[in-house]
């Protein structure tokens, strides 16, 4: 009877999808260095489990282009094959088409796809190597079983001094030592049953000193298809053979005598090996096992409907307090602060649950630069910095595409050739870094490059010929304003078009993603060092600090990331330059708006002596806004305004107040 299963779908996307970002990390670090072992090993195994999921799947054409991978890959780890530019290449090629076919599937496809040019490929990278592998084949004259299909593997084991006590004292009472190397079916959907059966055949007449993984991640199931014995015994090999081959989806691939004084050598090699080494081995296999035990998966739908649950408590809260002051009842304004204390508690976990390391977005780039350089003939020093800081979940979902347009503006505008590199006594391969950090409420990133810097005498007369501004205008420009033209729709500099860039489509985009994340965009650049964008960042997009000011007789709340200060001023500080009010703010001109005139607010303008000024920021300029009264600082839970009034300029969105009434979030981006 077959079994259904689609209910296994959704695990097996998600999985797949974890094994191919391995997948694709550790190729590049193979790329760097041909002798990591800990790449390549991670490599097969990410290759195999693939293998045995889609396979287990029904997913036969991505079983079997998996399968191919794993046999160059095995070539490789027994060093009958050699890791070049041309087997990555064709890995990566692999990855592509691997990527695709999950793609496909998720989309509701069968996930079949002709991958024979692919496997040909595979196949002539190993034919191209036949006459080194026939010279390292291992003999298999010796086995008497046809299920044993080779002895050569070496053991991956590191021995401890008790370890190797208990294997001089066996070899003192001419007991036999092996190593086993156990092999369970793909289609086994029980693998740590079979394990179980393993250790109970061999138990029964000696002992397992050592197991690899742990005897403890064999009984939870938490192994691929292989795992590897080392075992005292006074019966024979071919009784041991004849044991094993009784339990059924097991194979031995490998079984032979140890001899204890190699061990002793072995070990004490391995325990003498570079510190860093050891180090990144146990951290990986931490961080393995510590994902495995202490994660959940769970629809982020489910986050968005808990996040809203707490934006309402935190709503009422504020209706509870205003009742409190009002009637001022003691024990009530004793529980409203207990309920305070709670419901910050709670969003604080809620905010930490929805945030997720940027690593998930940064991880797509390597390769991404990797490819382009390669593209464009050009050597790339790609660095990241701050993989691991956090921000909320639909800022990442929308971050990724401006800082596609970034990284692949940099590689082909920002970076010379290695010649002109040379020619203007810089070293031959370009630097590129790609970092994240947290400021306060905010998180900034940054995509720098120290290649030719922006000509600002060239984006002046771009700008000019493209009727932006006019000669006299450009002229007139400061530095950042110029640098700001490059956000115009459709400006670009490039001298041609190609499929990389130069359409004027990418920095428009940019800025126009970033600000709808209520963030900020900025550049930086010197000519002849290098460039760098900068990108403002908020936290989350769902509960923020705003100062809730009135303005006649309505109330705005104004997002405290916006405001630098508030301040009074009276009638006569206020000055008249080129038909705008202004004043004087610590002997910096401070350009005036009346924020009800901004908002055409109905009702009557009251001409008071003493106004209120809130002094609000975008990138480096700011305006001041005239209101009526200042309420205070209060924590808002944001609202859509719905498909209806979406994308009025100066309204980011509303909240619902304590009083029940729906007050505007005003956008200061919009508004300036």
């Amino acid at each position: 009877m077959s079994m259904d299963m689609s209910q296994y779908l959704d695990v097996f996307l998600e999985e797949s999808k974890e094994h191919l970002n391995n997948l694709n990390e550790q190729l590049l670090e193979l790329e760097k260095n041909s002798g990591d072992s800990a790449a390549l090993n991670e490599i097969f195994r990410a290759a195999h489990t693939l293998k045995g999921m889609s396979s287990t799947m029904g997913f036969e054409d991505l079983a079997d282009l998996t399968h191919h991978m794993e046999n160059v890959l095995s070539d490789v780890k027994e060093g009958m094959l050699q890791v070049s530019s041309g087997v990555i290449d064709i890995l990566f090629k692999c990855f592509d088409r691997l990527q695709m076919l999950i793609e496909q599937i998720e989309a509701g496809g069968s996930g079949a796809v002709d991958n024979s040019d692919l496997i040909v490929a595979l196949e002539n990278i190993k034919t191209s190597n036949c006459e080194t592998a026939a010279v390292i084949e291992p003999t298999t004259a010796e086995m008497s079983d046809q299920r044993i299909m080779t002895s050569s593997a070496k053991e991956d084991f590191s021995f401890n001094e008790y370890d190797i006590t208990v294997l001089k004292e066996a070899a003192s009472r001419n007991l036999n030592i092996y190593y086993i190397k156990v092999m369970v079916d793909d289609s086994c959907l029980m693998k740590s049953v079979r394990a179980f059966m393993v250790f109970k055949a061999l138990e029964e007449d000696g002992e397992i000193i050592k197991s690899n993984p742990s005897a403890q991640d064999l009984d939870e199931g938490k192994f691929d298809t292989t795992f590897e014995l080392t075992y005292i015994s006074k019966i024979t090999q071919d009784v041991i053979i004849s044991r094993l081959n009784t339990i059924s989806e097991i194979q031995i691939p490998a079984i032979r005598a140890l001899d204890v004084n190699m061990v002793s050598a072995a070990s004490r090699t391995a325990n003498t090996a570079p510190d860093h080494e050891v180090i990144d081995h146990d951290v990986n296999s931490h961080k393995k096992n510590h994902k495995t035990k202490q994660t959940v998966r769970v629809d982020i739908e489910r986050l968005d409907n808990l996040m809203n649950l707490v934006g309402e408590l935190v709503m009422h809260k504020g209706r509870l307090e205003q009742i409190g002051a009002s009637s001022k009842l003691v024990e009530l304004n004793e529980t409203i602060e207990q309920i305070d204390r709670i419901s910050t508690d709670l969003q604080s976990v809620v905010m930490k649950v929805r945030m997720v390391p940027i690593e998930q977005v940064f991880n797509r780039f390597p390769r991404m630069v990797r490819d382009l350089a390669k593209e464009l003939n050009k050597e790339v020093d790609f660095l990241v910095e701050g993989k691991e800081t956090e921000l909320d979940r639909t800022v990442i979902d929308e971050i990724g595409d401006p800082l596609v347009h970034l990284i692949r503006n940099a590689i082909d505008h920002g970076l010379e050739s290695p010649e002109e590199r040379i020619k203007n006594g810089k070293p031959e391969r370009g630097t590129l870094m790609l970092r994240a950090r947290h400021e306060g409420n905010n998180v900034y990133i940054e995509v720098e490059d120290d290649g030719w810097g922006i000509n600002i005498a060239k984006i002046k007369e771009r700008a000019v010929a493209k009727g932006i501004v006019t000669a006299k205008e450009a002229e007139q420009l400061s530095r950042d304003e110029t640098f700001d033209l490059l956000f115009n729709a459709g400006f670009s500099t490039s001298e041609k078009v190609t499929d990389i860039s130069g359409r004027g489509v990418g920095l428009d985009v940019v800025k126009t993603k970033i600000e709808s994340l209520s963030g900020e965009i900025f550049i930086d650049s010197t000519p002849g060092q290098g460039t760098r964008f900068k990108i403002k960042l908020p936290l989350t997009l769902a509960i923020i600090q705003a100062l809730m000011i009135a303005v006649k007789d309505e109330i705005y709340a104004v997002p405290l990331s916006s405001v630098d200060e508030t301040t009074m001023i009276r009638s006569d500080d206020i000055k008249m330059v080129q038909n705008q009010e202004v004043i004087m703010l610590r002997g910096n001109v401070l350009p005036l708006f009346r924020l009800a005139g901004l908002l055409k607010v109905p009702g009557i303008t009251t001409q008071d002596e003493d106004m209120y000024v809130v002094v609000v920021r975008k990138a480096e300029k700011q305006i001041g806004l005239v209101v009526d009264r200042l309420i205070g600082q209060q924590e808002i839970v944001i609202k859509s305004l719905g498909k209806m009034l979406v994308g009025i300029p100066g309204i980011a969105g509303a909240i619902v107040a304590g009083d029940g009434n729906v007050r505007l979030i005003l956008d200061i981006t919009t508004l300036f």
